[in-house]
């Protein structure tokens, strides 16, 4: 579970906080990623935590934490968990704490795929009818798995792709462990990306499988004030609450 961020855009004048700890309906963004994720023991569950980290801790104390040291990109947040990891070879769910309207029955189903596909790798990919600045998911010519581009590096064709990359990722441990030792960071940011990883992997002959799902409003993750007042009503239309 990713959730080092501060959320920038998020930050106001009278209060800072972990972009993971914004609260909508009362109750911090991790909270709904969690309670989603409730089918796997809290045991097995490692919240990667960074900026102001002791809140995370505090509130969510049942859990594993590894910290991510400094903010270097989401694969630099992936290869911060890399220690508890070591020594299983099973499946390992990556996920963000940003994104709360993520159903549980989508996770499950991501699960699932992955294990019946036999892959390696395996990434929730979806269109939407939001606009949203997500990367592109590219096909080879037997309309299996590339790579992903980034929205700001697409070319005018790409941009044309509407199956969208969710940023949510089934691996296998082992394979994972391997291919964050050749992630790097040559990039405008000099950050580590976890979208970089399923492409590493298909190069040194893994599976990598796509699960497509439409996803609606469950994409979206939080990183701006109106992004945080949308997902709050999202939660509140779902629990049947009235605002």
């Amino acid at each position: 579970m990713l959730a080092a961020g501060k959320g920038t855009r998020l930050q106001m004048s009278d209060k800072e906080a972990p972009k993971v700890m914004r609260t909508a309906c009362g109750k911090p963004l991790l909270w709904y990623v969690l309670d989603a994720l409730s089918f796997i023991d809290k045991k097995n569950v490692v919240i990667v935590v960074g900026f102001m980290k002791n809140e995370v801790m505090d509130y969510f104390g049942s859990y594993k934490f590894a910290e991510q040291k400094e903010q270097l990109g989401t694969g630099h947040a992936v290869m911060a968990a890399g220690e508890e990891l070591r020594g299983y070879d099973g499946a390992v769910l990556v996920c963000y704490g940003d994104m709360p309207a993520v159903k549980a029955e989508t996770y499950k189903a991501l699960v699932r795929a992955h294990f019946d596909q036999g892959n390696d790798c395996t990434i929730l990919t979806g269109e939407s009818a939001l606009r949203l600045p997500y990367g592109r998911i590219i096909r080879d010519k037997s309309n299996g798995f590339l790579h992903v581009v980034e929205e700001s590096d697409c070319t005018p064709e790409q941009l044309m792709v509407t199956e969208l990359n969710s940023g949510v990722y089934v691996f296998r441990s082992g394979m994972l462990l391997d291919a964050m030792s050749s992630l790097g960071n040559d990039n405008a940011q000099g950050e580590y990306y976890v979208t970089d990883l399923p492409a590493i992997m298909r190069a040194g002959g893994a599976r990598i499988g796509i699960y497509k799902r439409d996803l609606g409003d469950e994409i979206i993750g939080v990183n701006t004030l109106e992004q945080l007042a949308q997902i709050e009503e999202i939660l509140h239309s779902r629990s049947n609450r009235p605002l």
